[in-house]
């Protein structure tokens, strides 16, 4: 069942964000549509490595989504979407804005057919400003959000996150939390909802640490300053055979626990000082003695019943098989619709009496045009027809 289940979707993104909300929602148990132009390139199908015919990535991001291939640029694409919108009363879409105004499925045109329609616009700066018409990607979003002038060492060049922080943090995340708090407001109200979800907004609200400061006392942040970015002894810390240990041993108890581990218990008050100096020394004797132990060695120790916040930075193949993540069931078999199974990322929420709904992998464009448009009463003759005009595949 899922704990969604009875709501529908139609999806309209490409990419990551919107899929990835999209993912979620279909996780938890709604009914997600994605509807994909023809000829329309999706960069991410062709992100290898690919499992058949599908990326691996692709048929990760858009699991039990059934594909509904439409020309949206065609009258009779308007046509049919008018018809869905009368089922599917939830809409995800990640145009520039005022696209979906012009191809004639925008909110206002489709809440004048279903008025409790939930209508979600995931764009990179939102649907007003000077830069709402801007394109855009992650870096960028984090970068005009101030963000990134923090994020890195001094003296160095700024490094591109190995995730995409502002596209799921700051779109897919929010998107699916405010299509939900719609949803709740519909079902006390009988109303729809217009969504505008800016990835750069959201991304400027990650700074909550420290822009706060900046806002009240005008304090900038800015490179290995701060305590949470470098500017204390919270860091990462090169082992004996050049591997990485994170150490966030902030708290007084666990200050105490780490200057135990590398032997010298007076330390702490070094490492409880406020003062730049004192955390620098403390740095310093910490790299020291990180670098007497290969990061193997350090793992049996930190093994024994040590709870001082000090983790091994693993590479994603050892996360995979790291006892928690499997505890914790994160990596799944997803059944593929043309037989066989696929490993993915599971969805990261538990519930109490609901599990999630891997239902099939991700599958190619118009796979299932037929199906649906046979839902909503179109004939077999009807379907060939938009075929042959190219409306649909």
């Amino acid at each position: 069942m899922g704990i969604l289940n009875g709501l529908k979707v139609l999806d309209f993104s490409t990419l990551l964000p919107g899929p990835f909300a999209t993912m979620m929602l279909a996780d938890m148990g709604a009914e997600v549509v994605k509807v994909e132009a023809p000829n329309r390139t999706d960069l991410v199908k062709y992100l290898g490595p690919m499992d058949g015919d599908v990326s691996a990535t692709f048929g990760h991001l858009n699991r039990s989504k059934r594909s509904l291939a439409l020309d949206l640029k065609q009258p009779e694409a308007k046509e049919i979407i008018y018809q869905l919108i009368q089922q599917y009363d939830i809409v995800i879409e990640q145009f520039r804005p005022d696209v979906m105004d012009k191809l004639g499925i925008g909110y206002e045109q489709l809440k004048e057919i279903n008025p409790k329609i939930i209508f979600c616009s995931i764009t990179g700066y939102g649907q007003t400003g000077p830069l709402r018409n801007r394109a855009g990607h992650d870096i960028n979003y984090l970068s005009l959000a101030g963000v990134t002038s923090y994020s890195y060492r001094k003296n160095q060049i700024p490094v591109p996150p190995g995730v995409q922080v502002a596209d799921i943090a700051g779109g897919s995340m929010p998107a699916v939390i405010g299509i939900l708090a719609a949803v709740y407001h519909r079902e006390k109200t009988g109303e729809g909802q217009q969504i505008d979800v800016s990835l750069t907004d959201v991304a400027f609200s990650l700074n909550a640490m420290y822009g706060p400061g900046y806002l009240v006392g005008k304090e900038e942040p800015n490179p290995e300053t701060l305590l949470l970015n470098g500017g204390s002894f919270y860091d990462y810390y090169e082992t004996k055979d050049h591997r990485y240990l994170s150490i966030g041993s902030l708290e007084p108890q666990f200050q105490t626990m780490l200057c135990e581990l590398i032997g010298d218990p007076s330390l702490i008050k070094l490492s409880g000082s406020t003062l730049v100096e004192d955390q620098q020394a403390f740095k310093e004797i910490l790299i020291k003695a990180i670098k007497q132990k290969t990061l193997e060695e350090w793992v049996r120790i930190l093994e024994n019943d040590f709870d001082g916040c000090i983790e091994p930075v693993l590479s994603f193949a050892e996360a995979v098989n790291h006892p928690q993540l499997k505890a914790r069931e994160m990596v799944v078999s997803v059944p593929k619709k043309n037989g066989g199974t696929q490993h993915q990322i599971a969805f990261p929420i538990k519930f109490s009496t609901e599990q999630a709904q891997y239902q099939f992998t991700g599958v190619q464009t118009g796979n299932d045009t037929e199906e649906i448009l046979k839902e909503i009463g179109l004939t077999e003759e009807a379907i060939y027809a938009l075929t042959k005009k190219e409306i649909t595949l």
